[in-house]
């Protein structure tokens, strides 16, 4: 296993709700990445096609023609898109994580939220479907299993990754630091606005006397995602990426196209998720971007697109397992058990039973056939 890795984080929009734009999108920014030496590149959350932000903004009544087309555009795990990345993959020699809202051949509008983990070598190592969905995107996506929740043990380190909001699930998180985990991915949306921009009043605000959240704040999704991202990093003791899309102007213009006008506002005011890397403390670990080929030094990526990239060094997660491994040294296995189910899940499972006395008949004439 090597040590030292060049990890390439991209912070970019979709082409919003085409999945073979986005796919060619994908390749390109792959190549980018294997160019600057990368070992790793990763890509947010449901990059192919699109993050379904307008289920946050537009009541349900509204969004049948986007849900539509989010099912059309939406990939098979094994679908030609995929094919292609797993392809470039394997031709590039570099692994890939990447995001896609997935469709399954049981259903025509059953969706996942899902990421895969791909090797060097074109082989899906981990296929991942978010456990829950959370808040509005319960009206796009349905609940995964556990199947996906697993290390991909790589030349670069074991690798893992959770969606969004499976960050702040101790015991899915917990479950990637039992199998060794040392690079934690986590990918998040462009925008996960939880209230409309309404800004209050100056004198409002001076005379409530309550918190911003009781206030009417839209919640803080940058510090959010950095707090959970870097609890996992300090408790596993691994280095943490955090990949978070870009919202494109295509989006905005499409997604509020024919709605209230306080959708635009909130599309444009909405703050940006952030794209960043973190230490196996916890904290902040700076990154550097590419300009004319020259490694220019870069904290984060938030609102502009662009690879991040940062050099790690897994060693750096072994000296804080002296203090607290907590799958381990720090583990108290006579108390704590967990169990974690890892079966693929199935609407139907068929079972062929042939009646006793038709099976003996047709066995015994298959004897009479074979004299």
């Amino acid at each position: 296993m090597a040590p030292n890795v060049r990890v390439a984080a991209c912070h970019v929009s979709p082409i919003f709700l085409s999945a073979i734009a986005t796919t060619y999108k994908v390749l390109k920014l792959i190549e980018e990445a294997a160019h600057y030496k990368a070992n790793v590149v990763i890509f947010p959350e449901t990059y192919i096609p699109a993050f379904p932000i307008w289920s946050a903004l537009r009541p349900p009544t509204d969004n049948h023609e986007f849900f539509k087309d989010m099912a059309l555009e939406s990939i098979y795990a094994d679908g030609p898109e995929m094919k292609s990345i797993r392809r470039l993959a394997k031709q590039l020699n570099i692994i890939v994580s990447i995001g896609f809202s997935e469709k399954v051949r049981f259903s025509s509008a059953t969706l996942y939220n899902s990421n895969m983990i791909i090797s060097g070598n074109g082989d899906v190592l981990v296929h991942h479907r978010k456990l829950m969905p959370t808040f509005f995107e319960k009206l796009t996506w349905s609940p995964g299993d556990g199947h996906g929740l697993r290390t991909a043990d790589t030349p670069f380190g074991k690798i893992g990754n959770l969606i969004c909001g499976e960050n702040t699930n101790p015991l899915a998180r917990y479950t990637l630091m039992a199998q060794g985990e040392q690079l934690h991915i986590s990918t998040w949306p462009a925008i996960w606005p939880t209230r409309t921009s309404k800004p209050q009043t100056e004198s409002a605000a001076e005379t409530s006397g309550t918190s911003t959240v009781a206030q009417g704040a839209d919640y803080d999704n940058v510090a959010a995602n950095r707090v959970r991202a870097a609890a996992h990093c300090f408790e596993a003791k691994c280095f943490g990426v955090m990949c978070a899309g870009k919202l494109g102007q295509d989006a905005i213009d499409a997604i509020s196209s024919d709605a209230s006008p306080i959708v635009l506002q909130t599309l444009e005011q909405a703050q940006q998720g952030a794209t960043m890397f973190l230490d196996p403390t916890g904290a902040p670990l700076r990154g550097f971007i590419f300009e004319d080929g020259t490694a220019v030094p870069k904290d984060l990526l938030q609102n502009e697109e662009g690879i991040l990239y940062a050099d790690i060094d897994l060693d750096d997660c072994i000296e804080g397992k002296q203090y607290h491994d907590v799958v381990g040294g720090y583990q108290r296995l006579d108390v704590f058990d967990l169990k974690v189910d890892r079966t693929r899940r199935h609407p139907i499972n068929f079972v062929e039973i042939q009646d006793s006395a038709s099976s003996q008949a047709h066995d015994n004439e298959d004897t009479k056939m074979s004299l």
